[in-house]
């Protein structure tokens, strides 16, 4: 089959121009090749030539700590821009698929598009770690241009009738968007940084915690792309593969991550609860609202980044479905029967009606999941750590404050205090990692019984009524298991209580021979200890059952 970038029909409408240039679709078309061309002519030499980072004015022993206004905001737009631009390329080569000669047009313009987006954020890049910000008027000419030919081929599509029952109109409307929301960056860079049209640029300091070279843990710092794939730690895995590691070489936490920091945060909280006019309320209930005011926006985003991942989830099965159901009727797409300016326009239904569609769609879908899981359970690991840091440094305060009378009269055993900074934190931090799941078990299971009913009809709600028979019995499990992690706590601190107290009065406990009274009293407190263990083991081992026995 001949290829022609507008076709070569007899009867194609492509090269018609008679109602004027710009309502001929090919032209339109070729008019949005001119931005992508113009910026990959740009900033090629300049990225091969290597200009940016000789003309660096600062010199950190890290190459990644700058970021410019509207950094991740860029990344994201730009992620986002790649994705529609491959579903515009699919749109374009399953829609000229049943034409009678090739329509370049139709997805050469996306993929040239898609080559110009890996190379602004490419030289973005560059231009950022090189700190020389006034080569990105280069990106902001881009952006307008293609904004303004984009803009143009929506208006000429919204002037022929095409609206938005065709996936093209859509993902045009998209890109315009998009093209719109990146111009924007470009611009609040400009009007922060006052690198181009004003008299005195802004000068940007670098962060404090990279002036110490002893800092090596650089995720704060990196772009968005390094720290969603961890790419920043290939040089140390590189190390640590050839020799061994010590603390030295692991280097230390940025001033972020540190407990003396978390536990300023967490103080200032506190302090916050014991104010009379604070709205927060007192007593227990104001520990849980200082940890949520120093703690909770991570939290938050950890559990956004769940429930977004869990929604993802399900596109895996759903695209695996339609991938199965197509292929069992041999794959045949439904043929597109609008037409208009000389080509085939096809529906976001006919568009996934496409088994190979589907199955990049399922690629991206499971690729993305990942990426945004990971995230989720690093930001949560994170705070969790972040926390158990704070609160024990806020115990070791406490502690050192007491006066001796508080030890000696047993109001505070060193039990007490063992399993507070041991113990206790440490199901704390627990309680963070695990968070996220409060939030995002509801959403899959409405999710998938909505699924599934859409699927299955009023057989699924089968799942859902075992769902609901068994959480007040999971409840109750959960309860009892809270129950018997209390005593067992209660009995470790008795004890440790007797234990210690023992030890202490070992000289008058072996004048007096009261050895088997006291072996008695320890064994007797143990034995009650272990049979809470028991009770805790076997609740445990019910909620793990009760786990994998429910629907999932």
């Amino acid at each position: 089959m001949s290829l022609a970038f507008c076709g070569n029909e007899n009867n194609s409408a492509a090269y018609n121009v008679e109602k004027g240039v710009l309502n001929n679709g090919c032209f339109v078309d070729a008019l949005n090749v001119v931005p992508h061309v113009f910026l990959l002519f740009i900033t090629f030499p300049i990225l091969f030539i290597g200009w940016g980072s000789q003309s660096s004015k600062v010199h950190i022993h890290h190459s990644t700590w700058l970021h410019f206004p509207g950094h991740n905001l860029r990344w994201i737009l730009t992620f986002i821009l790649l994705f529609v631009l491959v579903c515009e390329i699919a749109e374009g080569i399953v829609s000229d698929g049943v034409s009678e000669s090739r329509h370049l047009h139709l997805y050469m313009p996306a993929g040239m598009a898609f080559l110009a987006a890996i190379t602004s954020v490419v030289y973005y890049h560059n231009i950022e770690t090189s700190n020389f910000p006034k080569l990105l008027i280069a990106l902001l000419f881009y952006w307008t241009l293609a904004f303004i030919t984009k803009t143009i081929k929506f208006v000429k599509f919204c002037d022929n009738g095409v609206g938005f029952s065709q996936l093209r109109f859509c993902l045009t409307g998209l890109l315009v968007i998009l093209y719109g929301m990146l111009l924007a960056v470009e611009i609040n860079v400009i009007r922060v940084r006052r690198y181009v049209f004003f008299k005195t640029p802004k000068e940007v300091k670098p962060p404090e915690d990279l002036q110490d070279l002893g800092v090596r843990f650089l995720q704060p710092f990196v772009n968005l792309l390094s720290k969603g794939t961890y790419w920043w730690m290939n040089t140390f895995i590189k190390t640590a593969h050839k020799k061994p590691i010590d603390l030295k070489a692991i280097g230390k936490l940025p001033i972020a991550m540190r407990a003396l920091t978390n536990y300023i945060r967490l103080n200032e909280a506190f302090e916050a609860q014991k104010n009379k006019r604070s709205p927060y309320p007192q007593g227990s209930k104001s520990i849980w609202c200082a940890l949520c005011w120093a703690f909770g926006r991570p939290l938050v985003l950890s559990s956004t980044f769940r429930i977004l991942a869990d929604l993802l989830g399900f596109a895996g099965p759903l695209c695996i479905s339609g991938i199965v159901h197509h292929v069992g009727k041999g794959n045949n797409t439904i043929r597109p029967q609008i037409k208009i300016l000389g080509v085939f326009f096809i529906s976001s239904q006919e568009f996934l009606s496409n088994a190979y569609v589907l199955a990049v769609l399922l690629f991206f879908a499971l690729l993305l999941q990942r990426t945004i899981l990971q995230a989720s359970y690093y930001v949560a690991i994170e705070t969790g750590i972040n926390l158990r840091g704070a609160i024990q440094t806020k115990i070791y305060n406490k502690i050192m404050q007491l006066s001796t009378s508080n030890m000696s009269m047993g109001e505070m055993t060193a039990g007490q205090i063992c399993n507070l900074v041991a113990i206790d934190t440490n199901q704390l931090m627990w309680f963070f990692f695990l968070c996220p799941n409060l939030w995002a078990m509801p959403v899959q299971i409405i999710v998938g019984v909505l699924l599934l009913y859409y699927l299955l009809g009023i057989s699924a709600l089968i799942g859902a009524v075992v769902i609901i028979v068994l959480a007040p019995v999971q409840y109750f499990v959960a309860t009892k298991l809270s129950q018997a992690q209390r005593s067992t706590l209660e009995y470790s601190n008795e004890r440790l209580k007797k234990t210690n107290e023992m030890l202490r009065g070992i000289k008058l406990l072996k004048l007096y021979a009261w050895e088997h009274i006291f072996h008695s009293s320890v064994e007797e407190t143990r034995q009650k200890e272990m049979t809470s263990l028991k009770a805790f083991a076997l609740y445990t081992s019910i909620s793990i059952w009760f786990m994998h026995v429910c629907p999932e």
